[in-house]
């Protein structure tokens, strides 16, 4: 079995080219101009705050687990999005994975400032069920071009739908002034 710089020959999918055109380095700066993107809008203060004010429903996670959950994403779908960019542009899907991919990185981004730039927990929901949606369709386009790809891009899957749920429920329950949002009285 001979082996390309970086990827085996075979994983179950596509063959990538002898010399991958893209590099870790080009990876590294698309998860810095994301994270970039999405912190400056909104910054970063009072967020765990804002946060905490919120009424979260059972089983949500504290603050300062987002940060941590997010870096292990980050790095498997920068892994996985790498793989993918290098196979040759003709393999039959690699189009359709990498604009799922790309649709999900402007969703990540934008996350920060809707949700807590405009502290709105309606539209952070709104970004967050469709960054589950792009998460879905990315995960079986990629899975067409490589397993281990596809399998790196399982625990976002997984993060964004019990994220769903939390963001979802939190918006429902929670009040949103941008919108004008009010959560019904209970009791």
């Amino acid at each position: 079995m001979s082996v390309t710089i970086g990827f085996p020959v075979h994983d179950g999918g596509a063959v990538p080219r002898s010399r991958p055109r893209y590099r870790w380095w080009h990876a590294a700066a698309v998860g810095v101009a994301a994270n970039l993107a999405g912190a400056l809008p909104a910054g970063h203060n009072g967020d765990e705050t804002f946060y905490a004010q919120l009424d979260t429903p059972p089983g949500s996670p504290p603050g300062w687990a987002f940060a941590p959950a997010w870096a292990v994403n980050n790095v498997l779908t920068l892994w996985s999005n790498l793989r993918v960019v290098n196979l040759p542009p003709e393999t039959d899907g690699w189009r359709a994975a990498l604009v799922f991919e790309a649709a999900t990185w402007g969703l990540f981004a934008s996350f920060s400032g809707l949700y807590f730039g405009l502290r709105s927990p309606v539209l952070g929901a709104v970004d967050t069920v469709a960054g589950l949606v792009t998460t879905t369709h990315g995960v079986v386009a990629t899975a067409r071009l490589g397993r281990l790809a596809a399998w790196a891009l399982v625990p976002r899957l997984l993060w964004l739908t019990y994220a769903s749920y939390v963001s979802t429920a939190t918006a429902l329950r929670s009040r949103d002034d941008l919108l004008g949002w009010k959560p019904r009285a209970t009791g």
